[in-house]
C-alpha cells in the first residue's frame, strides 16, 4: 500500500487495485500541488463537512465516477449534487471492493455555510481503513480523547495520520500523546501550515514522538511512502 500526502488533511491511498482520496481540499489551498481535474480515483473518503475537507470532492466524483464515503449527513447533502455516495455513521463499518472502512468518533464539529446560514452536518469522524493486511487511521479534525487508547487496543494500526495545527484541532503535544495512546507503527502529521491559524512545526512533532520510542515521519507535499 502506498500513501501520498497532498497537503492539509488530504492523502492518496493506492492499494494496488484501487485509488482512494481522503479530504480532497485542493482548490484554494496554497500548499496543494495537485489540481482537482488531474485526480484519478475510485473512492473519496470525507471525515466531516467543513469546506477544507469536502473541498473538491464533488468535482472529482463527477469527473471520475468515484463513490464518496462519509457520514449520513455529509453523504446525503452531496448525493443531492448528483454524485454516488455511501453513507455511514460512527462506530459502523462496511466492506468495499478495496477493503474495510470503519468510522470512529472525533471531537470537532461538522457544518457547511449556505448563503448566510450555517447548516450542521451531524458528527465529524475519524477513518479506519483496512486494505489487505494494512490498517490506516486518519483521525480527521479532532482534539485529543482518551478513547484513542481503545482504538489502539482494538486495531493494529500501521500508520496514523494526526492533526498537529492546534487552534481547531490537537496541537503538537496532544498529538504526541495520541501516538502513545494509538501505538501505530508510523505517525504522520497533517492539518498544519495551510492557514496562519494552524502554523506548526512538523519536525518538532517527529522529534517528540521519537523521544517516546515511537516512529514518525513528516511527509513533504507530494511525497509518498510504502506502508
Amino acid at each position: 500500500m502506498k500513501l501520498t500526502y497532498w497537503s492539509h488533511s488530504c492523502f492518496l491511498i493506492e492499494t494496488g487495485s484501487h485509488r482512494l482520496v481522503i479530504d480532497p481540499f485542493l482548490s484554494g489551498n496554497r500548499l496543494a500541488t495537485v489540481k482537482p481535474e488531474d485526480v484519478e480515483c475510485d473512492f473519496i473518503l470525507l471525515s466531516h463537512g467543513h469546506s477544507d475537507h469536502v473541498g473538491d470532492s464533488v468535482q472529482i466524483a463527477r469527473k471520475t465516477g468515484a463513490t464518496i464515503i462519509s457520514t449520513v449527513e455529509v453523504a446525503g447533502l452531496l448525493k443531492k449534487q448528483g454524485v454516488a455516495t455511501h453513507d455511514m455513521n460512527l462506530g459502523g463499518a462496511h466492506e468495499f471492493p478495496f477493503g474495510r472502512v470503519k468510522l470512529t468518533i472525533a471531537h470537532h464539529s461538522s457544518s457547511v455555510t449556505q448563503g448566510d446560514a450555517v447548516v450542521y452536518l451531524g458528527n465529524p469522524a475519524g477513518l479506519l481503513i483496512t486494505a489487505g493486511e494494512k490498517t490506516l487511521y486518519h483521525a480527521g479534525d479532532t482534539g485529543l480523547f482518551l478513547d484513542m487508547k481503545l482504538i489502539g487496543d482494538l486495531h493494529r494500526i500501521d500508520a496514523a495520520m494526526l492533526p498537529i495545527g492546534d487552534n481547531y484541532t490537537m496541537g503538537v503535544d496532544d498529538a504526541v500523546l495520541a501516538v502513545e495512546f494509538l501505538r501505530p507503527r508510523l505517525a504522520i502529521p497533517m492539518h498544519y501550515n495551510t492557514f496562519d491559524a494552524i502554523k506548526a512545526d512538523p519536525e518538532a512533532f517527529v522529534r517528540k514522538v521519537e523521544l517516546t520510542g515511537a516512529r514518525a515521519k513528516a511527509l513533504k507535499v507530494g511525497e509518498g511512502i510504502e506502508i
